[in-house]
């Protein structure tokens, strides 16, 4: 068959200005001028006779045109990459992942000893990034297509949020139970923490992170049912991630709402305990989320089935 395309560096700078709905970041990453993305732009819009953006003041915007295309052009560009890749046996492999960073902290690294053991070969890149944990304020839109649930160099992405990516390979993970978690000292002190009810005399520590969500499990929903009514919920102390409600969790500061996967370690050291049954499930959960090229490439396959593992062992 004979392509009759326009050249491939057209659609390469196409992606990246999509990416980044930057001329300018896009340039920076090819390592060429605006003015030359802006000209290899004006030469795709050309030969397809439509425009592909919107030239606003102060941001670029994907048309109709440039939506619908832009999935199929990256789904392209993977397929390029995932060619050259199955030809590669003869180099170390490579691999990049994007997460939340709270779970890439609390549950990734700490297991990707074994990942690296089982495949030394592999060059491993971890990149945190909060761009991993869905927008609810615009997940509809995130459905709709065309938001690339990964970082810029990542082949995979595991994404807290709805599952709703299109175009992609999508497996869940694990949907996370949230519950009360404190410091050991707690439990035992002037004011030992044995039922709900003794949460009035200690500090709650808040992940604000979550509160954004609506119908996200948070202190409200499980002090009404747990039976509580008298604790003051607006007081204690607020930090804007779960890491830092983590740490001060850690560090006795108060009583945390937490996910109960992300502590699994402080719990079996002894660091930190759960102190009441009760919990509650999220309604996000954590998704693997693959571009179809990328399936083929069998670094990638080999981080998925470890992945499915690692997991299995857990609820084993």
């Amino acid at each position: 068959m004979v392509y009759q395309l326009p050249a491939l560096s057209t659609f390469r700078t196409f992606e990246a200005a999509v990416r980044h709905l930057s001329f300018t970041k896009a340039a920076d990453e090819m390592h060429v001028t605006p003015a030359a993305v802006s000209q290899q732009i004006k030469k795709l819009e050309s030969y397809l006779g439509v425009a592909l953006f919107l030239r606003n003041p102060n941001a670029l915007e994907l048309t109709e045109d440039g939506l619908a295309m832009y999935p199929n052009i990256r789904d392209g560009l993977d397929h390029f990459a995932a060619g050259v890749e199955t030809t590669q046996h003869h180099r170390r492999r490579s691999l990049n992942v994007t997460a939340p960073p709270a779970f890439a902290v609390r549950w990734l690294i700490p297991r990707l000893a074994r990942f690296s053991a089982a495949h030394p070969d592999v060059l491993i890149r971890i990149t945190s990034n909060i761009d991993n944990i869905d927008d609810p304020d615009n997940v509809l839109e995130q459905a709709k297509t065309l938001i690339d649930p990964r970082s810029e160099t990542s082949e995979v992405a595991i994404r807290f949020g709805t599952g709703l990516y299109p175009v992609y390979q999508v497996e869940k993970l694990i949907t996370p139970d949230f519950v009360v978690v404190c410091s050991p000292d707690l439990c035992s002190g002037d004011q030992p923490l044995q039922q709900p009810q003794d949460l009035r005399h200690h500090i709650l520590i808040h992940d604000e992170s979550t509160l954004v969500v609506k119908r996200m499990p948070n202190w409200q929903t499980w002090l009404k049912l747990a039976g509580v009514s008298d604790v003051d919920i607006e007081r204690g102390l607020r930090f804007s991630n779960a890491i830092l409600t983590l740490e001060a969790a850690l560090d006795g500061q108060g009583v945390a709402f937490v996910q109960k996967q992300l502590i699994e370690a402080d719990i079996a050291a002894g660091r930190l305990l759960i102190p009441f049954a009760l919990s509650l499930p999220s309604i996000y959960s954590y998704f693997l989320v693959i571009s179809q090229a990328a399936t083929k490439q069998t670094v990638v396959l080999a981080f998925q089935q470890w992945l499915r593992q690692e997991i299995g062992q857990h609820q084993a």
